[in-house]
C-alpha cells in the first residue's frame, strides 16, 4: 500500500493507517484549502472529508 493509499483509506474509514502528516496532506488536496487539526474532532467536517474521498476509495487497485 502506498502512503496516498493509506491516506485515502485513512479519510474514507475515519481510523487512520500511515502517518497523520500524509493524511492531512491529503484532506486538504480533496478540501481545496487548509485544515487546521481541530476541525478534525467535527463530524459534519469529517463526513465531508469521507464524502470526497469515497471515489479515490473505490478506485483503490487490489495487486497481488
Amino acid at each position: 500500500m502506498t502512503k496516498r493509499e493509506a491516506a485515502i483509506v485513512s479519510a474514507y474509514t475515519g481510523i487512520l493507517i500511515g502517518e497523520f502528516g500524509d493524511f492531512h496532506k491529503y484532506a486538504e488536496e480533496i478540501i481545496g484549502g487548509p485544515i487546521w487539526t481541530h476541525q478534525f474532532g467535527d463530524k459534519k467536517f469529517t463526513n465531508k472529508i469521507k464524502e470526497l474521498s469515497r471515489n479515490d476509495f473505490l478506485n483503490i487497485k487490489v495487486e497481488d
